[in-house]
């Protein structure tokens, strides 16, 4: 028994040890992408600096949720092909341990990896994209105008379009003496205010006694429409916050609901759960290597087998979200990739058998 535990010890300090190692090289290849984007949307003048660490520190149980179980899978196949490779397993092996115990000792890390990923998926996760909906939501009634510097021409919406004005109010929500270039068109304003639209989560500005120049882009014609009040869209919501607001739905509010998009933010979050046990039962078999071939014999194949599981779950929600597809399509998929980790597990046991049934 106490060598037993002395092996469980020594498997799951390997596994957890190289998971770890690749969970931080995974996590920051994506905060460094999703970092670069929103320094680009802060230097854009789309939203503040000081809230883009804020945001990611906010994503950090979704990146995780996503990260953990592609690390787990991983982790097995480094770390008992390094094994395999080395004949460690040859020698516990030879001393009557079988590779059922070893599934069943590789299956309890695992499902401490389940309770993290679902505690991310069901309850950290849209908690966070709670907090971000609310962030979004106060950066939109802050409006454009707190990105202004007054008496100075600035680049908005990605250099589309020039703001300047000559002053602001004490709140920040009224300019005074305004000038907008946006394309071909330019307006003068006395004033300048905003609103935000709650139902479509879009802005717009409305300019008080002003006059628009437009200049038509095939001709010299200048054409002046004098106006007491105008009002022209500036900013649609935008595709992070959409996903960021069915992020936010809380796991309960998805199991009562009926709307094809909230059905397929379930099914998603509880695919993240069951997928890792799958991925350890895929994982296990395939890190068997002869110790002539190395460790990394069989990651590449490992690799695209994850990719193709992942991309086919991704390519599911988004047909159940648009109801092209029922909701069992993604339970078949965890069923067909359970089914390939049992025969990559038994399949040349049982080949194995035949050839020697053959043979006698």
């Amino acid at each position: 028994m106490r060598h037993r535990l002395i092996l469980f010890r020594y498997l799951s300090r390997e596994l957890l040890g190289t998971m770890g190692a690749v969970t931080i090289v995974l996590l920051m290849i994506m905060m460094s992408g999703r970092l670069i984007n929103q320094l680009a949307s802060a230097a854009a003048g789309e939203i503040p600096l000081e809230v883009v660490f804020f945001t990611l520190l906010l994503r950090m149980p979704s990146f995780l949720e996503m990260i953990l179980p592609m690390a787990l899978f991983i982790s097995v196949l480094l770390a008992y092909g390094r094994m395999y490779s080395e004949n460690e397993m040859s020698v516990l092996s030879a001393t009557g341990f079988s590779d059922r115990r070893l599934l069943l000792f590789t299956m309890i890390p695992g499902a401490v990896v389940m309770v993290i990923v679902g505690s991310f998926s069901l309850y950290l996760s849209p908690l966070g994209a709670e907090k971000m909906e609310d962030l979004y939501e106060k950066q939109a009634e802050m409006t454009e105008f707190e990105l202004l510097a007054p008496g100075r021409f600035q680049s908005m919406k990605k250099g589309t379009r020039v703001t300047y004005t000559e002053s602001l109010s004490d709140n920040k929500t009224v300019m005074n003496q305004v000038f907008i270039a946006d394309g071909d068109t330019l307006m003068l304003a006395e004033k300048g205010s905003q609103y935000f639209s709650q139902e479509t989560g879009s802005r717009f500005l409305e300019l008080h006694n002003g006059k628009r120049f437009d200049l038509a882009a095939d001709s010299a014609e200048l054409q002046v429409l004098e106006f007491e009040r105008y009002g022209v869209k500036i900013a649609d919501e935008s595709e992070d916050r959409r996903k960021v607001r069915k992020d936010a739905v809380a796991t309960l509010d998805l199991l009562s609901s009926q709307d094809p998009k909230f059905q397929a933010q379930l099914h998603w979050r509880l695919s993240l759960i069951v997928m890792v046990p799958v991925l350890v039962l895929i994982a296990f078999p395939l890190s068997k290597v002869n110790p002539r071939q190395g460790r990394f014999a069989r990651m590449f194949p490992a690799i695209i087998l994850f990719m193709v599981y992942i991309s086919l779950l991704i390519a599911m929600r988004g047909m159940l979200e648009k109801e092209r597809v029922p909701a069992m399509a993604i339970w078949a998929l965890h069923l067909i990739y359970l089914v390939i980790g049992l025969a990559l597990l038994v399949g040349p046991e049982i080949l194995r058998r035949r050839r020697a049934g053959r043979v006698l």
